[in-house]
């Protein structure tokens, strides 16, 4: 791996990589906020930043100096995968500056293999970060040469309503079987949650929903369960 991504890695550890990704189409659904929220967050202490999109991505890098995970969304009816499918995306990710690009690396259909995305983003010297739902996910992507482990998508494979509490029993998995750093994320929304996955042993914690989402936090209040 290269000097600088080693660098950016380190500079991660026991962080919380604030995820600013504003519900689509929702009235936040704009670079602006995007770029005010992650202002916010790093007042706050976020260390890194998770951005999904093309024009958040840029006015993000162009306006902030901080490590930031890049992701770009697609929904098809021809394949369930939805996170950063295309090799066109990472091309456009690396282009706009993310330092690290993650991915769906689990094992549904796809249009392109974990071992193409992955190799793509080497090429461009980039770090690959898998977000994986199981632990066969994990041992394919670090097969096929991934940097980064992270529980993204536990949860969210099938049409079954996600859990509530993070999937820490996978995330206990990945940092005991595997060498690579992991990220904890997907559901971890409080700060004892954080603080849990830290002690446990992620590399970092990106927190998402219940910093930006507004609308979801104040549903969570008027809720009755």
């Amino acid at each position: 791996m290269y000097k600088k991504n080693n660098f950016i890695i380190k500079s991660l550890k026991n962080s919380l990589i604030a995820s600013c990704q504003p519900l689509p189409q929702g009235p936040l659904d704009t670079p602006s906020f995007v770029l005010a929220s992650a202002k916010a967050s790093i007042i706050g202490g976020a260390k890194g930043l998770r951005i999904e999109g093309f024009k958040n991505l840029k006015i993000i890098k162009k306006n902030l100096n901080l490590p930031v995970i890049g992701i770009k969304k697609r929904v098809s009816n021809k394949y369930p995968i939805i996170i950063t499918p295309l090799l066109s995306d990472v091309e456009k990710l690396s282009d706009l500056g993310a330092e690290i690009i993650a991915f769906d690396s689990t094992l549904r259909e796809r249009p392109y293999s974990v071992k193409s995305l992955i190799s793509k983003i080497h090429s461009y010297k980039k770090i690959a970060m898998a977000d994986c739902s199981s632990i066969k996910d994990a041992i394919n992507a670090i097969d096929n040469g991934a940097d980064i482990l992270s529980t993204t998508l536990s949860g969210y494979t099938n049409e079954k309503l996600p859990p509530k509490n993070p999937d820490f029993k996978l995330l206990d998995q990945l940092i005991k079987k595997f060498k690579v750093p992991v990220i904890a994320e997907g559901r971890f929304n409080t700060p004892i949650f954080y603080k849990k996955a830290i002690n446990l042993g992620a590399h970092a914690v990106v927190v998402g929903t219940a910093l930006n989402r507004i609308e979801l936090i104040t549903k969570s209040f008027l809720n009755e369960d």
